[in-house]
Parts: structure tokens; sequence; C-alpha cells
């Protein structure tokens, strides 16, 4: 065997085994998220598997799709009502993330998510606009198997459609971030001290959210304060956790979704899930983009400064008068006093 053949079947098979491991991570993940189920065992308000689908697709292209159908038929499979349905909502969990992933390229978007616009188009293209065919697909499916309750259709598509878009929404930018995160180093006590305060707070304020009193903007300022400080490494998992606990109130209808329809949870739901996200990835685009100015500032500051060391003329000590000369310019005598 050539050189060039085991690199092939090198590259081939750690290509098998991405695909495997978004398979299995799509499949637990999809297994976490039903635990907060609303209808039929297999509706959730959040639903983890479509960030971890988009987040492969645009970290490793269109080669690792067979891993986000694997890992969706393999769920859906567990759930039913049939193969036929199976088959459907698969597709549609696959044409969803793949209709985001071709709106992100096609606008441009970065993964490093420095700009207001990668933010923007994540929230509304990626997560709004690209779900819409997965809630769709499989609230439809589900409706013409008769697995659904009269009149359910509706209210079924709208947690679909809060669930796949709240995956986008947290997932994807956490996993992102992670991929760009590194470990700081020498980092000063005080730093570690504040990291912790901000964790301590965002736990807090997660088990004030099942008290009777609507405290969900509680959560703007640990945002705030994650995005100024840490960026987006602090900023992506602190709107995870928020997110998460207003999720945990919503499924048990505590705290400020306590005597509220379904479907008007599910709207402040999603409405508090997408405005989480957007003060996040803004504010972490913001201040992300202030230090690299800062930074050019800086180096354009330092290099004009060492052209001008360069450029200047190197004149010397200023020469001083000749008072002890022997008065040549005088006829050799000396100058009056």
């Amino acid at each position: 065997m050539t050189v060039a053949s085991r690199d092939k079947l090198r590259s081939g098979g750690l290509w098998v085994l991405r695909i495997i491991a978004v398979a299995a991570l799509y499949f637990a993940s999809g297994k976490l998220g039903l635990l907060q189920h609303f209808m039929r065992g297999q509706v959730t308000p959040l639903w983890p598997p479509t960030g971890i689908a988009l987040a492969a697709l645009l970290l490793m292209g269109l080669r690792i799709l067979p891993g986000i159908v694997l890992g969706s038929f393999l769920i859906d499979l567990t759930l039913g009502p049939s193969l036929p349905a199976v088959l459907a909502i698969t597709a549609g969990n696959t044409l969803a993330p793949l209709c985001s992933y071709a709106l992100l390229r096609v606008t441009g978007f970065r993964t490093r998510m420095n700009r207001f616009q990668d933010a923007l188009t994540l929230v509304f293209l990626g997560a709004f606009a690209g779900m819409l065919i997965s809630a769709t697909v499989g609230s439809t499916t589900l409706s013409l198997a008769h697995a659904l309750p009269p009149g359910g259709f509706w209210l079924t598509w709208w947690v679909w459609w809060t669930g796949d878009a709240t995956g986008v929404l947290l997932v994807t930018p956490l996993l992102l971030a992670l991929r760009s995160a590194r470990w700081p180093k020498d980092a000063p006590p005080a730093r570690w001290a504040e990291g912790s305060l901000l964790v301590a707070a965002t736990a807090g304020v997660g088990l004030l959210q099942t008290s009777p009193a609507p405290l969900l903007f509680l959560g703007f300022p640990l945002l705030t304060w994650a995005a100024f400080r840490f960026q987006r490494a602090g900023a992506t998992p602190c709107a995870l956790a928020v997110s998460t606990f207003a999720i945990l109130a919503a499924t048990r209808r505590a705290g400020p979704f306590a005597g509220h329809t379904l479907l008007t949870d599910m709207i402040s739901l999603q409405a508090f899930n997408g405005a989480a996200a957007l003060t996040a990835l803004l504010l972490s685009a913001a201040i992300t983009a202030r230090n690299q100015a800062q930074e050019k500032i800086q180096e354009a500051s330092r290099r004009l400064a060492e052209m001008v060391a360069r450029t200047a003329p190197d004149t010397g000590p200023p020469a001083l008068p000749d008072t002890q000369g022997d008065g040549e310019e005088n006829g050799g005598r000396t100058p009056p006093s």
C-alpha cells in the first residue's frame, strides 16, 4: 500500500469517527432534552440536537451530514409513532439545520461571531427561520399519523419550533466559542474569584425563577456582566444557564409561567430566549470589536513610534562656542574683554 493510499484511508477513517461522534452526541443530547417534554414525550421547549447539528455543519462542512441523519433517525426511532413518520421527521430534522447552514453561508456568517451581523443572522436566520422546517414537518407528520389530540397542531408546532430554535440559540454559540476558547494563563486570583462569583450569581438567579414573582429580567444584568468581563467565552455559557432555568420554570408552570396557557408560556419563553441570546451575542461581539480596535491602535502607535525613531536625523549634542581660542580670527590678538 502506497503512502497516498494510507493517508487516504486514514483520512476516511477519521471522517467516519467524526460522523459516529456527531451521531452519538446528537442522540445523547436529544435524550437529555426529552427530560423536559410537553407532548407525546417528544416535543420539548429545548432541543439541543439542532444546535449540535448546525455547529457541526459550520465547523466540518456538509461531509458531516450523515452523522446528523443517523443521530436523528436513531432518536426518532425510539419515539415513533411509525416508521414512515420516523423517516419524515428525520428528513425535517435534517433539512432544518441544513437550511440554516445555507442561509448563514449566503450571508457571510463567521464562526468567530465577532461582528453584529453574525449575531443577528444566527438568531433570525439560523434559529428562527431555519427551524420553521423541522417544526412544520414534524407537527404535520404527527397530525397525519393521528398522534396529536384534536386541535393540537398549532400548539405542538409552537412548542416544537421553540425547542428547535432554542437549541440553535443556546448550543451553537457555546460550541463555536468552545472551539476557540483557551485556558487562561497567568490569570490573577481576582479574575478567578470574579468568575466564581458570576457562576454563583447565575445559580442564585436560577433558583429565583421558581418564585411566584416574575424575575426573569434578573438574568440580563448577569449576561451584561459576563459579556463585558469575559466576552463570548463567558456570555454563551451564562445565556445557556439563564435560559435553561427559564425552561425549567416553564415546564413546571412555576414562577412567571404560572397561571397562563401553554401557548402563552411558549411565546414568553421564546421571546425570553431570543432576547437572552441576542444580548449575550451582541454585547460580546461589541466588546470583542472594541478590544480588537484598541489592539490595532496600540500596534499602529508602536509602529509609528519606531518609524519616527528610525527616520529622525542624528544631530548629536549641540556644539559649544570656542571661548578658549587663540584669537587667530582677530589677527592673533586676544579679543578685548
